[in-house]
């Protein structure tokens, strides 16, 4: 990998206006322009010189060494996907392993037939679809895979109102933050991917919404979470999300459970025996 210098600037500023002066244990002073650090601030915390890491805002100057970077890192408070997105841009942590496309492992094909009262999706790193068990279709709803990112989940959420219905209004921006974190996250790993390319370029092009987010660079990669399904006959279900990577690092396994003590089990197990219908296809998590 080389280093992307114009992404790696763009993070840099980015995450040193996020950081106030006193998280950071400098005075937070009268005269700031912005809330966030300054540029000689940064140096200071990371042991560099103020024109180094002007010159790496600036696009320009030499790479940093991956000691460096671990400095900046710390300076800038940067969570453990932040930290490995900043070696990412600057060239030093080495592409992931060979993709699996949309082959997928036996043994996780396995894991699906074992698990029939439990929705279980497997997903590609940008999001696609690439199986589910009938009770995840039956609450979820199928994908269309006639287009090429008809099945992928970002470009459902940004362009299919049905989608969003599936969701409490009230937290369509976080999931809107969500996706694009962690899209962001997934392409860094694959930055001369042709489809990964083609989705982002789509993406731009579905309105200001996706590109205003984007342009926060903000990265997180989905693990775990709480959510909230709206089924058109069973009512509002609360589910536990778990997200298990495969080991070639380019799928994920996403797994929903009640939370202990709910009555979504109950209603759950009817979506699953078939008494209710399935909704419009939503396949957004």
């Amino acid at each position: 990998m080389t280093i992307n210098r114009p992404e790696l600037a763009d993070f840099l500023r980015r995450s040193r206006d996020r950081i106030r002066p006193q998280d950071a244990g400098l005075p937070a002073g009268t005269r700031r322009r912005t809330p966030g650090l300054r540029r000689e601030e940064v140096a200071q915390l990371a042991g560099m010189s103020a024109d180094y890491y002007i010159r790496l805002e600036q696009a320009r100057g030499p790479q940093p060494s991956p000691q460096l970077l671990a400095a900046l890192a710390r300076a800038l408070r940067l969570s453990a996907d932040e930290r490995d997105h900043l070696h990412l841009l600057a060239g030093h942590q080495p592409p992931a392993g060979p993709a699996s496309g949309d082959h997928i492992a036996p043994g996780l094909l396995h894991l699906l037939e074992q698990l029939p009262t439990t929705p279980v999706q497997i997903l590609s790193a940008l999001g696609d679809v690439l199986a589910q068990n009938p009770i995840a279709e039956a609450l979820l709803g199928g994908v269309c895979t006639v287009s090429e990112h008809g099945r992928n989940v970002v470009w459902r959420w940004f362009t299919d109102p049905a989608v969003r219905a599936a969701y409490p209004p009230e937290e369509h921006d976080h999931y809107s933050r969500l996706h694009v974190a962690d899209l962001r996250a997934a392409m860094a790993h694959r930055p001369d991917d042709p489809a990964a390319s083609r989705l982002l370029a789509r993406l731009h092009s579905t309105g200001a919404e996706f590109t205003r987010l984007w342009e926060l660079h903000e990265v997180a990669v989905r693990r775990q979470a709480r959510m909230r399904v709206l089924h058109p006959e069973t009512g509002l279900l609360t589910l536990d999300c778990q997200v298990l990577f495969a080991p070639s690092g380019d799928q994920r396994v996403i797994i929903l459970t009640p939370p202990p003590g709910s009555d979504t089990g109950e209603r759950l197990a009817l979506v699953g025996a078939g008494r209710v219908s399935a909704p419009s296809p939503v396949a957004a998590l």
